[in-house]
């Protein structure tokens, strides 16, 4: 019998750099299509969304920094926005491109839980399954609330955790090379370095990584081999060790936080949470493409969990793990959430991001069934017409969405620069125009008693002590000015959706600050 030609083995950098520009091809489709959809509210528009985008305009004016944050300090988004802001892509551009470098970020993170190259891992393969199944998530999502049970597309934005959700797949892939070669220690450095910063910008990271990956650590460490119970017992002690670590940094940082997140928490309201994420979940499954999201999320944790079964069997432990955390994640934080008796989506991430990781571990449990590997000619043509059809068709409807003409936002941004005064708006209505501007301070923050409302915002804002109109919409509270002002006394430039109370020459002093 003549012997099988010989198969050529597609080179380590090849794949890598292969895997790369898929990632680059999905993650530009998946952002034009949130961005052209009502998700876009949130991507560009959102008072909590521009938070970055504020932070990054007023460096660039050389304000002093002054910051009044809420539990989370946004540091790595601030940065990344700060950084692409300097291409000169405007501010909704800078968000579209910060997108699609947060869903690379997953994709990086997601390669490092797929574990090193090795017989029937494929590990690139399984990184961008995981990629795809989650992009798949996100783009059945179509609400512009907040507050909608939707948290993949929030990896999009920079301001709902991207970091952290990036961050908690890093360190379940720490965990698992680890555990592919016990004994090694530098992987708890590293894991001890992630959670330190992690929990420094973003307590939550505690919540959503430290608390499962210990579980699962202490069960290897009671049920497996000396060395890997070493390992185990090692991990788990850089991740406490790290997350404590990322709590005392925070201490000389305490000024930024306007907020400790302890009101966020009600364990006595338990039932009400219960009943608002059921009716969160009701209200997802409604349309087609909702009860698509929700039908695929819940097979994906399920999957985990059989995954996590099959592997341990197999004794691969670090891909076991991968597959626990996959289930575990969630079922922990969903609880927790109701325990707690919290009222907020955007906590409950993990459901989003942690079931695609069976789809990691995939490609380790499907036979080869004889098939030989693709030749590189091949898969590099299939990855240029990737990148080249996401690319044709997908950064047009991303700039599309970035440029969308708003001519009722462009009038209170004219007026106002071209005025050379300071107003000041409540905090849904002037968020916008403010990231806008030539220079932010000219639109401060304030409630409906003119106090400024020191929440995500610079304080050195208040410095300018009184403003000369405000800025009004209808989410706007009526306001109650004071030495007797009234909006009646104001001239009113119809801006469309907003309108401009004019006082002139008459200087409303602003309030004491309160958050």
């Amino acid at each position: 019998m003549a012997a099988e030609p010989a198969v050529t083995r597609t080179p380590r950098w090849a794949r890598e750099a292969l895997g790369a520009l898929v990632a680059l091809a999905i993650a530009v489709a998946v952002t034009a299509v949130v961005a052209a959809g009502p998700r876009s509210e949130l991507l560009f528009r959102d008072g909590d969304s521009l938070v970055t985008t504020l932070v990054a305009r007023s460096l660039a004016v050389g304000q002093p920094q002054d910051w009044a944050m809420s539990t989370v300090l946004f540091l790595p988004e601030s940065a990344g926005v700060v950084l692409l802001s300097r291409a000169g892509l405007g501010v909704a551009g800078t968000l579209a491109a910060a997108a699609v470098v947060n869903l690379l970020g997953l994709y990086a993170a997601l390669r490092i839980a797929a574990g090193s190259a090795g017989a029937r891992r494929a590990p690139v393969a399984g990184a961008l399954l995981a990629l795809s199944g989650f992009g798949l998530v996100a783009v059945t999502e179509s609400s512009p609330s907040r507050d909608a049970l939707e948290p993949a597309s929030l990896l999009l934005t920079t301001t709902y955790y991207s970091a952290t959700v990036i961050a908690s797949v890093i360190a379940v892939g720490t965990v698992r090379r680890a555990l592919d070669r016990p004994g090694r220690r530098w992987p708890g450095w590293v894991l001890g370095a992630v959670a330190a910063a992690s929990v420094l910008t973003n307590p939550l990271f505690a919540a959503w990584a430290v608390v499962p990956l210990v579980v699962v650590l202490a069960v290897v460490a009671v049920g497996g081999a000396g060395p890997e119970r070493r390992s185990a017992l090692w991990l788990g002690a850089a991740l406490v060790g790290g997350s404590l670590t990322g709590f005392v940094l925070r201490l000389p940082l305490g000024r930024l936080i306007a907020n400790t997140g302890t009101d966020y928490a009600d364990p006595s309201r338990w039932l009400e949470s219960a009943a608002y994420y059921e009716a969160l979940v009701g209200e997802r499954a409604s349309t087609v493409a909702g009860a698509l999201g929700v039908v695929l999320g819940l097979a994906l944790w399920v999957w985990c969990i059989v995954a996590s079964i099959l592997l341990t069997r197999r004794r691969d432990l670090g891909a076991a793990v991968v597959a626990a955390c996959g289930w575990l994640m969630p079922l922990l934080v969903v609880v927790g959430a109701v325990v707690l008796g919290t009222h907020a989506a955007r906590y409950l991430e993990p459901i989003a991001f942690a079931p695609i990781l069976g789809l990691v571990v995939l490609p380790a449990l499907i036979p080869r069934l004889g098939v030989r590997r693709v030749a590189l000619p091949v898969l590099a043509g299939a990855t240029a017409v990737a990148v080249v059809v996401a690319s044709a068709v997908g950064i047009p409807r991303i700039a599309s969405a970035a440029t969308a003409p708003d001519p009722d936002l462009d009038c209170v941004v004219e007026w106002t620069d071209a005025s050379a005064r300071t107003g000041a708006g409540q905090f849904w209505t002037i968020r916008l125009a403010k990231a806008h501007l030539d220079d932010p301070r000219r639109l401060v923050q304030v409630d409906h008693e003119l106090r400024g409302y020191a929440w995500l915002v610079n304080r050195d804002d208040f410095a300018i002590g009184d403003v000369s109109f405000l800025v009004i919409d209808a989410q706007s509270v009526p306001f109650a000015l004071p030495d007797g002002a009234s909006i009646d006394d104001a001239e009113l430039i119809d801006c469309g959706r907003y309108t401009i109370a004019d006082f002139g020459d008459r200087a409303l002093e602003l309030g004491p600050q309160r958050s």
